[in-house]
This record gives C-alpha cells, structure tokens and sequence, in this order.
C-alpha cells in the first residue's frame, strides 16, 4: 500500500449524502476515473487544486469543507 497523504478529505462521506453517489459518478462529475476517486477517498492520492475545487462545487460546500490538512 502507498504512503497516506497529509491531506484528509469528507469525499466518500459527502457522497453518501448525496444520494449515496457511486465513485464512478463523481469522477465522471468532476473529470477523473473512478479509480482517482478511490485513491483519493484512501489517501493514498491528493488531487489537483482544480479537482478539489470542482468536487467542493460539485456538494455545494468551501474546499475547506472537503479537504483538510495532518501535515507539520
């Protein structure tokens, strides 16, 4: 398994409030694969500043709602 990233996120979370979203959905959503959408949901992933952005204007909330930051 890959290192986690310092970035934490609410994806899967926010997803299941939406009408419980497949991760295939959302990375049709916002143009990436289902599988970056995994990686992300895992950690293993941080998405581009442009991703972030359209999946927190995709749920209707600040990126900073979305994504978060472990690092020092």
């Amino acid at each position: 398994m890959g290192k986690r990233s310092p970035i934490t996120n609410r994806v899967r979370e926010l997803r299941e409030e939406h009408d419980r979203m497949s991760q295939a959905a959302l990375g049709e959503a916002v143009g990436v694969t289902r599988h970056t959408i995994i990686a992300i949901e895992q950690g293993r992933y941080s998405p581009s500043l442009e991703t972030a952005f359209r999946i927190a204007r995709l749920f209707g909330v600040g990126v900073e709602d979305v994504f978060g930051w472990e690092g020092e």
